[in-house]
């Protein structure tokens, strides 16, 4: 059985914190229970949670992802940018030109986001995230639709984009030119498999479409050994090099 988009996962040297923010940012509640650590969810039960991580290693260089929240109205984007400044967030230059009216943000642990001016066609009916976007290549995006069974909602010059049949947040990849990866992504997706799900035969289906397993934590800081944590988790690496991770549920009893 296809694996879902379980959560989008941030490591941080401050978890705690962050959680707060976005938390408070989106008016997401924290999430409750043994698997979920530090982590807030979704008003929607089909959609994914953000999870944030403790990592020893400060944040350098900018992501290859990136949230893009929506505005209903000027005003409502100016209440979020100023609910972001209040809760410690920050503008930031990532080379944005004076007539764009999107607003570039940093979070308290300088990871970007932009809040998207009202009337956005392309993400209408997306809700509070309208995109994760990401930099990364035609073939990954191609990968990715697979991978979850997100249909293509853009493919144009090397352009891509996915997005759930149920609706909600869309992901998208710029193509080229992509820079250059260097160490563990600070943002990564972590997949889940249902209940009683085959994870071998989920994970060659993977390695199948793209995938590769990490060699030890695979150069990305995450994870260890042949690339199964402790918890069960398994990391894996995109056809971009990505980390990302396959899960399986706690079992009751």
């Amino acid at each position: 059985m296809t694996s879902r988009l379980f959560a989008i996962c941030f490591r941080t040297t401050q978890p705690s914190d962050l959680a707060r923010f976005w938390s408070g940012l989106l008016g997401w509640e924290p999430a409750v229970g043994p698997d979920d650590g530090v982590a807030i969810l979704p008003p929607d039960a089909t959609g994914f949670r953000i999870r944030f991580l403790p990592d020893r290693e400060p944040r350098t260089g900018r992501n290859r992802a990136h949230f893009d929240l929506t505005s209903a109205s000027p005003e409502q984007q100016r209440q979020t940018v100023a609910r972001a400044l209040e809760s410690g967030g920050e503008h930031i230059d990532v080379g944005q030109l004076p007539e764009d009216e999107h607003v570039v943000l940093a979070d308290p642990d300088g990871n970007e986001f932009c809040v998207i001016e009202p009337g956005n066609k392309f993400l209408a009916d997306t809700g509070s995230i309208g995109a994760l976007a990401c930099d990364g290549t035609q073939a990954v995006g191609y990968f990715w639709s697979e991978a979850l069974g997100w249909p293509l909602v853009w493919d144009q010059d090397q352009e891509t984009a996915i997005q759930s049949p149920d609706g909600g947040t869309k992901i998208t990849w710029g193509g080229p030119p992509v820079a250059p990866k260097t160490g563990a992504n600070r943002l990564y997706f972590e997949l889940s498999l249902p209940a009683g799900a085959d994870r071998e035969a989920e994970l060659d289906r993977l390695i199948s479409l793209g995938a590769t397993r990490a060699d030890g934590d695979g150069g990305t800081g995450i994870g260890g050994g042949t690339g199964e944590g402790d918890d069960g988790r398994v990391m894996l690496l995109d056809p971009d090099g990505n980390e990302f991770s396959v899960r399986m549920p706690r079992q009751r009893g």
